[in-house]
Formats: C-alpha cells, sequence, structure tokens
C-alpha cells in the first residue's frame, strides 16, 4: 500500500481487533525505545520518538472520523506506549487521542485520533546531541489562520475597549488626547511614544523566542532551559508593546514548541513586521563571560569571532529542532540568503544600538557596540532585524537573574525603550517596503 492511499474497510477492521489498550511498557526487538515527546501548538503538532537505531515509518490518512494511521516498521509491541498517550493535553488543537496495536508481527501501527483535518509529515532524524535517531510527526492542520487579520481584529477591540473606557471617564479631554497606556518611564530615561501623527496603520513588532521545543538551546548550571526564560521575556515584552498607542506585538513562538529558522523570517514578513527581534540567552564553556550583547546582520564576514561561534551555533538550532528536509518549504531559506539589502542592515545598525544602550541600564553589557555576524534568522531583506543575547545563561548569577520575574520585567522594559527610541527617529512610514 502505497504511502497517503486511505486504507481499506477490510484493513480497517483487522486492525480494529488488533489496537492494544496501552499497558506499563513498550518492548521493542530491533530498536529500543528511548524518548517519547509530544509538543502541541496552534502552528502544528509534533509527536516524537527517539530510539537507538533508525526506525522508519509509513502513513495514511482517513477521513471519517479524521486520523492519521502510522506504520512503524522494525518494532514489536508487547504492552505498549502509555506514555506518550498520557502525554496527549486537552487542549491540544489537533489530537484528540492516540492508539498503538501490532499489526503484523514487525510492524507496529500508531492511531493518532485528530480534532481536525492535517496535513502530516512523518520523517527522520540522525543523531545530534543530545539526541538519538528520531521519528518525527509532525501535524500541520489544513485551515490556516491569517495572523496578520487575527492581529488587526485583536487590536480593533482593544481600541474601541479602550474608548469606551475613556469616554466614560472624560467624554471630551482624553479623547482628544487619544493616548493609551504606556509603561512607566525610568527616573533617567523616558520612554517615548510612537503617537498617530506619524503614521497610519498598525506598528508591528514581531518577537522571536529563540529555540523551543525539541530544542532547549542552552542550558544553565542550575538546570534553567535558554527556551523558558527567553519565551518568559518576549511575553512581557508583548505586553508592553500592545499596550503602546497604535502598535502590536507578534510572537513567532507562544508556547514551547520547535520553529525552523527559516519559519520565522516568514512568519515576520507574512504579518509585514516593521521590526523583527530575536530573543536568547548567551552561554560559553566556562562560568566567567557575562553581560547582553546584540547582533544584527553582516553581508561583510563576521565583526569578531566570538560573534562567528556564536552564529554557527545559533545557525545550528534547525538541526537540533529537527526539520524535515524534504519538506518543499525547507529549500526557502536558501533563497532567503541572498536578499538582505544594505538599507536593511543599516537600519538594524540604528535599532541595535537603540536597545544596547537601554539594556546597559538595567545590567552589564559583554560588549559596548553592536556586533555582525551571518545569523540565518536575520536575513529578512525588508525587516530591520536583531538578535538580542539578554545574558549569559551559563554564568550561575546571570541564569539566576534571567530566571527572576522582576529582572525580566526590567530587561522587558529596557527593550521597549529601545525599539521606542529607533522609531522616534525612524518613523515606520519613512521607510520603502518590499513586500
Amino acid at each position: 500500500m502505497k504511502i497517503g492511499q486511505p486504507l481499506h474497510r477490510r484493513n480497517v477492521l483487522q486492525f480494529g481487533s488488533l489496537v492494544l489498550l496501552l499497558g506499563v511498557q513498550h518492548i521493542a526487538r530491533g530498536a529500543d525505545i528511548l524518548a517519547v515527546r509530544l509538543w502541541p501548538s496552534k502552528d502544528y503538532t509534533r509527536v516524537t520518538i527517539e530510539s537507538d537505531r533508525e526506525i522508519k515509518a509509513r502513513q495514511f490518512l482517513l477521513a471519517d472520523p479524521p486520523r492519521v494511521a502510522i506504520d512503524i516498521e522494525g518494532l514489536q509491541l508487547l504492552p505498549a506506549l502509555r506514555e506518550l498517550i498520557a502525554k496527549v493535553r486537552p487542549e491540544d488543537p489537533n489530537i484528540s487521542g492516540i492508539r498503538v496495536g501490532q499489526n503484523s508481527p514487525n510492524v507496529v501501527r500508531l492511531v493518532i485520533d485528530l480534532k481536525q483535518k492535517v496535513q502530516p509529515q512523518v520523517f527522520t532524524l540522525a543523531p545530534i546531541a543530545p539526541y538519538q535517531h528520531r521519528l518525527v510527526f509532525d501535524l500541520y492542520p489544513q485551515k490556516i489562520l491569517d495572523p496578520l487579520e487575527s492581529l488587526i481584529a485583536d487590536r480593533l477591540k482593544d481600541t474601541q475597549a479602550a474608548e469606551a473606557q475613556v469616554a466614560l471617564a472624560d467624554p471630551l479631554g482624553d479623547l482628544i488626547a487619544g493616548q493609551g497606556h504606556r509603561p512607566e518611564p525610568t527616573k533617567n530615561s523616558p520612554i517615548p511614544s510612537v503617537s498617530k501623527d506619524k503614521t497610519d496603520r498598525l506598528v508591528i513588532v514581531a518577537l522571536d523566542p529563540g529555540h523551543g521545543g525539541e530544542d532547549p538551546g542552552a542550558v544553565g548550571p542550575g538546570g534553567t532551559l535558554e527556551k523558558d526564560v527567553v519565551l518568559q521575556i518576549a511575553l512581557q515584552l508583548q505586553d508592553r508593546i500592545n499596550k503602546q498607542p497604535n502598535m502590536r506585538a507578534y510572537l513567532t513562538r507562544d508556547a514551547d514548541f520547535f520553529v525552523p529558522l527559516n519559519v520565522r523570517v516568514q512568519k515576520a514578513r507574512r504579518v509585514q513586521a516593521d521590526l523583527f527581534i530575536s530573543i536568547h540567552a548567551d552561554a560559553f564553556f566556562t562560568a566567567r563571560p557575562q553581560g547582553a550583547s546584540v547582533f544584527v546582520l553582516s553581508d561583510r564576514g563576521a565583526s569578531s569571532s566570538s560573534a562567528r561561534w556564536l552564529a554557527n551555533k545559533e545557525n545550528s538550532a534547525d538541526m537540533v529542532g529537527g526539520i524535515n528536509i524534504k519538506a518543499k518549504d525547507a529549500h526557502v531559506l536558501k533563497a532567503m540568503l541572498d536578499m538582505s539589502t544594505t538599507a536593511q542592515i543599516n537600519d538594524s545598525l540604528k535599532l541595535g544600538g537603540a536597545m544596547l544602550g537601554e539594556m546597559g541600564n538595567v545590567g552589564k553589557l559583554h560588549k559596548p557596540r553592536v556586533e555582525q555576524a551571518s545569523f540565518a534568522v536575520l536575513k529578512a531583506p525588508d525587516i530591520p532585524s536583531v538578535l538580542v543575547e539578554t545574558a549569559f545563561i551559563s554564568n550561575p548569577d546571570e541564569e539566576a537573574r534571567l530566571r527572576n520575574p522582576a529582572y525580566q520585567a526590567q530587561l522587558s522594559d529596557a527593550l521597549m525603550r529601545g525599539i521606542l527610541r529607533y522609531f522616534a527617529k525612524n518613523p515606520p512610514l519613512a521607510r520603502n517596503r518590499a513586500l
């Protein structure tokens, strides 16, 4: 039977008699299962089976009710993958349940019950630290919401609610002023604003929390995961941006799931973002290095050996997180690499300088200037883009800071001030856009 071919009624009935309710342990002959993981999100849901040797699979779509059947070769199932079944969450937008059974002496069949129609991808990943062989099932919903329309709709709701409150409080004065809530300025660093007389459209800032899902990023000496702290910082910064008049934040990921580097860029371009800010936490082999850094793209090589090393490390995220290299959109990244412009780099340097200056007010800087290197995630040709290394998670003192919500708030305030200072000198409509 070919991949993607519907199962005949006879096969389905035969499989139904073989489905097992899972027990305590999965015993495989030929390959040992090391771990099973499930990563739900509104973008897609990923199921990962990690083993000590390569295993192969075939997929079949079943329409009514919607489900995916996957035959995994080289396995024997005695009771089963109970752990995987227990990982299914009620809030998963794609999966309602998982069943497993021994379809033939050397083939285990996994059935994923779906909440909606999906486009599945099944592929294998070669070993890379910290993983051995991985068999991956990615379930992409067929119905995709337009993120730009969602941003505009959310902002309109907020604006209408704010106007209603203003009208009740002061029907004339506040309405004329047209001011929304803003973060409180610090004593030494007042926060400018992007007023409506500088732009007649919604200003969108794309926030990109690094890593996620299968890719934990750097791990601190106390066990803190980079992917977790940068998401928390991004969510705090999102809140500050959304409270600005005529501004909205868009997150490339808002939960713990992996997003390939080229998809992060595509997402920002899809919502016509005015800025792209990738948020990370630095790490080194020793605990001594400390301080925040800001990086932008370079078209002339890295500005330092450390910047080159960091870019190579961050660019390897796709290998750890796991991308399907046979998928048609996996080749888009190569086409993006040669599209970056001098104007984009110059604007990125201005944004990076504004943000670095503000970050220096709340913590130490690793280097006093914006650095440059060939970061794949910064290669949107039409969006000023920066990569912020918030601190060294490999430094115990800075790891503790990154975990502290109060420090996360201070850092988010600094990043917000940097964004607004950039816009104060570079109004959104002053740039030419290639959409």
